[in-house]
């Protein structure tokens, strides 16, 4: 049974501030944001790819953003590219990645972000062989070197939220704990991965600005993620109303078309109060 069936629980105060991504009508970051701004709290500016550069929002663009932030009582948060990372073998490449991280952070600033979302990648063979105390530890150690690249340029650490992805948090905690880092829960990649999205929550609560909330199809073969909320079964949305029922930080349903988007207002309009109606 999905989770837009339920009737057992009656409509809850909404605690949680609410977004969705910049990506939801096939059209540049602005006419989005004109377009969604009216219904939402917050919008996540997805920035996935660094390169070419001119595929970043201009200069110009950012005080178009920071004028209709103003105008429809908005803010944003900045999920930074995920084309470069702090995580590579190479220093080179990690060095490479931090300077283009900074230089988007630095062009974003004037928008006051509420956090920059980051992945620390982990390489395919290592999530293979995860109980390789070796090889993880490698990993760890190249991934502190390239958030030392980063945060030399950043005076505040825990505006940076490191999501959660396909492997077990645990393995990044220390580094969380060491920098001083908040994190990003991706209840999405919880489900889909098989993680425990209670524990996680629960773990980090305190340092938690940011969830990314969207459904898993796992209808096929293959299982499907940045789907509507309504894929996912009863026992799995009464997880996340427990997740969502105390939290004051950013809810960001991160889908990417309208369909999926008013699919997941739905379903949360089911168990929270003042839900945006369908957007036309």
């Amino acid at each position: 049974m999905s989770g837009i069936e339920s009737t057992d629980f009656i409509l809850l105060p909404r605690l949680f501030r609410l977004g969705t991504t910049s990506f939801i009508v096939p059209d540049h970051i602005i006419p989005n944001v004109i377009k969604l701004g009216p219904f939402f709290d917050e919008i996540e500016l997805l920035v996935f790819e660094s390169d070419p550069p001119d595929v970043l929002p201009s200069k110009e663009d950012v005080k178009t953003l920071l004028s209709l932030s103003r105008d429809l009582n908005l803010t944003y948060n900045i999920h930074l590219p995920t084309d470069v990372s702090l995580s590579d073998e190479s220093a080179q490449k990690r060095q490479v990645a931090a300077d283009t991280l900074l230089s988007i952070i630095d062009r974003f600033a004037p928008l006051n972000p509420s956090t920059y979302t980051l992945h620390l990648d982990m390489p395919q063979d290592i999530r293979q062989d995860m109980e390789n105390k070796k090889k993880m530890e490698a990993w760890v150690n190249t991934t502190r070197n390239g958030l030392n690249a980063l945060l030399s340029g950043i005076d505040d650490p825990g505006i940076i939220s490191i999501e959660t992805l396909d492997y077990p948090f645990r393995y990044v905690e220390p580094l969380i704990n060491e920098f001083h880092l908040s994190v990003c829960v991706d209840v999405g990649h919880q489900i889909r991965y098989g993680h425990d999205l209670l524990q996680t929550f629960n773990s980090h609560k305190s340092r938690i600005p940011i969830i990314h909330l969207h459904g898993v199809d796992c209808s096929g073969v293959k299982k499907r993620d940045h789907k509507a909320l309504d894929a996912l079964s009863e026992d799995e949305i009464r997880k996340i109303r427990k997740v969502l029922e105390t939290f004051k930080g950013v809810v960001s349903l991160e889908v990417f078309d309208l369909e999926n988007l008013n699919r997941s207002l739905l379903v949360l309009s089911r168990y929270f109060q003042d839900i945006p109606s369908e957007i036309q």
